[in-house]
């Protein structure tokens, strides 16, 4: 199972990053997909998730409105639109799948991307 994040960088506070995450080796319309990021010395915490179906999304409270996230089935793709960029949306983004049924449940994690939000 592999999960790979593009589309970080540096951008300047206003201005938009879109995120990619190309995912292989597992059945991806089955799997509920995320971003989270974390901060230096901090937990993970989750920015926004799309059911496997592509019906529901839900976001964090500090991204709400400025962030959107979207799949493709088709192409086992998972996209973060970033938009109004904030310095404090600085963090390392990862990408994640899972699959949950009854008491079985599976992740997996992408690598990481550094995201910068500077003047």
């Amino acid at each position: 199972v592999e999960l790979v994040e593009s589309g970080g960088g540096w951008v300047q506070p206003g201005r938009s990053l879109r995120l990619s995450c190309a995912v292989s080796g597992l059945t991806f319309r089955s799997y509920d997909m995320s971003w989270y990021r974390q901060y230096p010395g901090k937990e993970r915490e989750l920015v926004a998730q799309i059911k496997w179906n592509g019906n529901s999304t839900k976001y964090a409270d500090a991204v709400q409105g400025r962030f959107i996230i979207s799949r493709n089935n088709a192409e086992n793709t998972v996209d973060l639109e970033m938009n109004s960029l904030k310095p404090e949306d600085t963090a390392v983004y990862y990408c994640n799948a899972a699959f949950e049924m009854g008491s079985l449940y599976i992740d997996y994690w992408g690598q990481g991307i550094q995201v910068t939000v500077s003047s």
